[in-house]
């Protein structure tokens, strides 16, 4: 005689229960007390929607929905007062029935609802959080509020990109991705007439349907934003900043907005080489690059505009800001040219170094950075070469120029005077700048440009016979090199220093063997002085 609520289930968390006014989606079972069923939602795929409260239902339905939680199921018994009377329902309730249903309710809301939006998750550093017409990636799971899952961009691993409060997204989510912090996490629930309304979206979502979106912000950015410059630590002694067309060796880490890591110089064991504001790199790079020192670290975020765009790249999704972390190796300019500073200069510098002078000296080499690269104290010996003589790099032989016994000279040779794009494997890396301490410990004059061999004083009238020591009209090897070592040894002919004797002198006589034949004959002999220009050095 009575309308009958049993609770069969209802769930631990109930945070709202239906009120008169409310609208509800329900599924249901409608059977007659023996148990002979005479409807069911279940067999029309779909809930039945209604606001409660207003006569829209059953006067025993109106009454035994309110107090539901959502996932919460009753078996109802509704005596025929309540029901449909002593008129029933032709052909299908029977006048004077009692009415049991087995009712699940799946939905709950009222049109005084807003968007609640719950933040779970707030990283503590938050520089910038979401405004209208900022472009945004995030990753969610979209829900039913009975927890039916009807989409993630999870599943399908990728973010959903779009602007936020230009009408490109749904009103409520529009509205609660705003004041977001990269990182941050959401649980949004949104009020059908604030998402896809009455009709649904036509697939996955049913008309009247409330929402509810867990969401991850990973990317945030402005079309109008341009390079960011961060957490910068400039050396204390900068002298020079890039600029344009100069060549950068920088190591970097690259992520994502979110700490992703995509790729890393440091992984590669080896700098990343570049012009910068050439177009080599991303535009954003190319800017961030301008006005750094060597040594300077610094933070660049770039937005995807001046990134990799809409398409990405590799590990680097479509629209996504990139933060490069950057250590600045070294840079140069292709103009550039040897950077000498002279440290010390002794007072009494009356000889200068000049090619063809054999200098002995010490030095300490190293990168741009600081880096050691090399030590002639660490060998406890000097490095001794013959000045212009290309055994060493032509910076080199450019920095020891005009340079005085006991003087010490800091020299910068830039990479196209060093070991260029190659380097030295394993010793200097391509495309560094050198920077070198050098002190002159000794300097032996050389012999005029195009001269091994000099006489100190007067030439013998008779030389090719003083040489020919047989006197058989004709010069050996052995008999050249014989005289010529003896000339050095007693101070009446000077040979160029620093080069091998033995390779010098024949050298010497090769020039004078003019037919090839091992023997130098007088008519063959001849000084430097009585050679044509274009002829070979000589005597």
């Amino acid at each position: 005689a009575e309308l009958s609520v049993e609770r069969r289930f209802v769930p631990e968390s109930c945070p709202r229960v239906v009120r008169p006014g409310d609208f509800v989606r329900y599924h249901y079972l409608g059977t007659f007390p023996d148990g002979t069923r005479f409807d069911s939602s279940y067999d029309r795929g779909s809930t039945f929607n209604v606001f409660v409260g207003k006569g829209q239902l059953i006067a025993g339905m109106d009454k035994a929905l309110v107090g539901m939680c959502v996932n919460e199921r009753r078996f109802v018994k509704i005596p025929s007062k309540l029901a449909y009377g002593s008129e029933g329902v032709s052909g299908v309730i029977p006048p004077n029935a009692v009415l049991h249903f087995d009712v699940l309710l799946v939905d709950l809301w009222n049109l005084e609802d807003e968007v609640q939006v719950q933040t779970y998750f707030k990283p503590e550093k938050c520089p910038r959080t979401v405004e209208v017409s900022d472009f945004v990636r995030y990753h969610y799971n979209g829900t039913f509020l009975d927890g039916t899952l009807f989409d993630s961009s999870h599943n399908r691993m990728r973010t959903y990109d779009t602007y936020v409060g230009i009408g490109w997204l749904i009103p409520g989510m529009d509205q609660s991705l705003l004041g977001m912090c990269v990182g941050e996490k959401r649980m949004i629930t949104i009020p059908p007439f604030l998402a896809y309304g009455e009709e649904g979206d036509g697939k996955d979502i049913p008309g009247q349907a409330s929402l509810v979106f867990d969401v991850v912000l990973l990317d945030l950015h402005n079309p109008k934003d341009g390079v960011t410059i961060e957490n910068q630590q400039v050396p204390e002694s900068c002298e020079r900043r890039s600029q344009t067309g100069d060549f950068l060796r920088y190591h970097y880490n690259g992520t994502l907005l979110d700490g992703t890591l995509f790729d890393s110089s440091y992984s590669r064991n080896r700098t990343y080489d570049t012009y910068i504001g050439k177009g080599y790199v991303i535009a954003g790079m190319d800017e961030g690059l301008l006005g750094v020192c060597t040594g300077e670290k610094r933070r660049i975020i770039i937005p995807p505009h001046l990134g990799y765009g809409e398409e990405g790249r590799g590990k680097i999704p479509g629209s996504a800001v990139l933060v490069f972390d950057i250590h600045v190796v070294d840079f140069h300019n292709p103009a550039d040219s040897v950077s000498i500073t002279v440290n010390y200069k002794p007072s009494n510098c009356t000889m200068l170094s000049k090619k063809g002078d054999y200098l002995k000296y010490h030095y300490n080499a190293s990168l741009l950075d600081g880096t050691l690269l090399d030590s002639t104290h660490s060998l406890g010996k000097t490095y001794n070469i013959v000045l212009g003589s290309g055994q060493v790099v032509l910076g080199m032989d450019m920095g020891l120029q005009d340079m005085c016994v006991g003087e010490r000279r800091t020299v910068v040779i830039p990479p196209h005077l060093g070991y260029g794009e190659d380097g030295v494997e394993g010793e200097v890396p391509g495309s560094a700048v050198l920077v070198f301490d050098i002190e002159l410990l000794e300097l032996v004059s050389g012999l005029p440009e195009g001269y091994m061999f000099v006489w100190n004083g007067e030439v013998s009238p008779n030389l090719f016979e003083e040489i020919d020591q047989n006197h058989d009209g004709e010069v050996l090897l052995e008999e050249f090199s014989e005289y010529i070592q003896a000339q050095v040894n007693s101070g009446k002919g000077k040979l160029a220093p620093g080069f091998d004797f033995e390779k010098i002198v024949k050298n010497m006589f090769t020039n004078q063997d003019r037919d090839g034949n091992g023997k130098v004959t007088a008519e063959e002999f001849k000084l430097k002085d009585q050679e044509a220009k274009e002829e070979h050095d000589e005597l």
